[in-house]
């Protein structure tokens, strides 16, 4: 098959590898152009980017395919039988998914139609849910709106990050898109919805539906008024980039566990220790340091619950947790962790 592959960061590589590991030619990779990292870095490619030159396939990064004709026409002159999308990171214009004679395909992380959009995994942990997966879908104009030819779901725990959580689902991902691809050679070429009827493709529902909307600057930043859990969804939702102000310093959050008492049997046996002791509201102002508890971490003051911070991490600094992130932090009992 003649694969025109579209996708951006580390998360699209598992899918790259299966695809080019499975013997299938890619005639191309689309991916995002090279941008900053970093304070003072200079312009660094696209995780993408990086492995389709260890390949040696031939990459394109255009600014706004939307707009750049020229490097539509460009793509099409590769002859693809059909593209392949995972987190590309722009929208697909009509031209470019009506090229391929076997249409264009998305592995989309999560169970659709929740979480359309570009932060599905974020937005689940921050949302709590139990469940959440993988779909590979007919793309179409609308955004995330079309049928689903395979899907697998994944239990999601309480103590899963963004990071750990993305991993799985990119395995997951590359594992289905190569049977997919597998199953759309099978069918071959024709009018698409004499195809997608031989593919059994099964229409997204009309209820249930969210939007993982882009998350902004502001996300990030913990607001210790809200409960134990909810600051706790956001540090692992968010990981590893949700943070506070301590000392006049941005403190990266990393790690963390809620001591809320019906959550008992989903803590770590630490966590689940100090549920008794601290297990319920306390009268202190959020963000107020209640204990200290060696070799764990720091139990703070939330707007409900107290919450347990495990790991963390100060700018030029390495992440730590236990007793090296309680002397990093130089944090007392009494004060105020934004102090």
């Amino acid at each position: 098959m003649r694969i025109l592959f579209w996708g951006t960061p580390a998360y699209a590589l598992p899918s790259l590898d299966g695809l080019h590991a499975a013997g299938h030619e890619l005639v191309g990779v689309v991916t995002q152009p090279d941008r900053r990292r970093g304070r003072g870095s200079g312009l660094q490619p696209s995780a993408v980017k990086a492995r389709a030159v260890e390949l040696g396939i031939p990459v394109f990064t255009p600014e706004r395919i939307r707009r750049d004709q020229a490097m539509q026409r460009t793509l099409a002159e590769l002859r693809p039988d059909l593209s392949v999308v995972v987190a590309f990171g722009q929208i697909l214009p009509p031209a470019v998914l009506q090229t391929p004679p076997l249409g264009c395909w998305n592995a989309h992380g999560s169970l659709l139609p929740r979480w359309r959009g570009a932060a599905p995994i974020q937005w689940c942990l921050l949302e709590g849910d139990r469940h959440t997966g993988v779909g590979i879908m007919a793309m179409e104009e609308g955004l995330d709106t079309g049928p689903v030819l395979l899907e697998e779901s994944l239990a999601v725990g309480l103590s899963e990050n963004a990071s750990d959580l993305a991993t799985r689902l990119a395995g997951l991902s590359a594992r289905l898109l190569t049977e997919a691809v597998d199953r759309i050679a099978a069918v071959g070429s024709g009018r698409e919805s004499d195809r997608h009827q031989r593919l059994g493709l099964r229409p997204q529902s009309s209820e249930g539906i969210t939007h993982a909307r882009p998350l902004g600057k502001d996300d990030f930043v913990i607001d210790w008024n809200g409960s134990a859990l909810a600051i706790h969804r956001r540090i692992m939702g968010l990981h590893p980039a949700a943070w506070c102000v301590h000392q006049g310093q941005r403190l990266r959050l990393l790690a963390s566990e809620p001591l809320v008492e019906r959550l008992s049997d989903q803590l770590s046996p630490e966590a689940a220790a100090l549920v008794g002791r601290w297990g319920g509201e306390q009268s202190a102002a959020a963000g107020t340091v209640l204990a200290l508890e060696e070799g764990v971490g720091a139990v703070l003051a939330t707007g409900g619950c107290p919450l347990l911070v495990r790991e963390g991490q100060l700018p030029g600094r390495r992440p730590t947790g236990g007793t090296a992130l309680l002397q990093q932090l130089s944090l007392k009992v009494g004060e105020n962790i934004n102090s």
